[in-house]
């Protein structure tokens, strides 16, 4: 666990780079989803008849705002257990698999 939200091991090889590229796009999905479901929410408010839709506009946007941390805390448990190159052992992580051939 001591790896966890270490920056140094999101470049360790090109797994863990394509890891965090993929995460990191999740993470600006939800972000921008979220926004954009209070931008609306909020102009819903304007509307007395468009109230009831606005709050649950604010309700799922808050849910995906909860999410945000979810995939960045996800995203260091994937990456602690991805095996590293020699020179990011000394952070306690396993070595790569060596390839056996007959």
């Amino acid at each position: 666990m001591s790896r966890l939200f270490d920056h140094s091991i999101r470049s360790a090889s090109p797994a863990h780079a394509e890891l965090v590229r993929k995460y990191e796009l999740y993470r600006t999905l939800v972000e921008f989803w979220a926004a954009a479901l209070f931008i609306v929410g909020s102009i819903f408010f304007f509307y007395p008849n468009l109230v009831f839709a606005g709050t649950w506009l604010f309700l799922v946007g808050s849910i995906l705002f909860a999410v945000r941390p979810s995939i960045r805390l996800l995203l260091e448990l994937r990456l602690a257990n991805l095996p590293v190159p020699q020179e990011f052992r000394p952070y306690g992580a396993a070595p790569l698999k060596q390839e056996t051939t007959s």
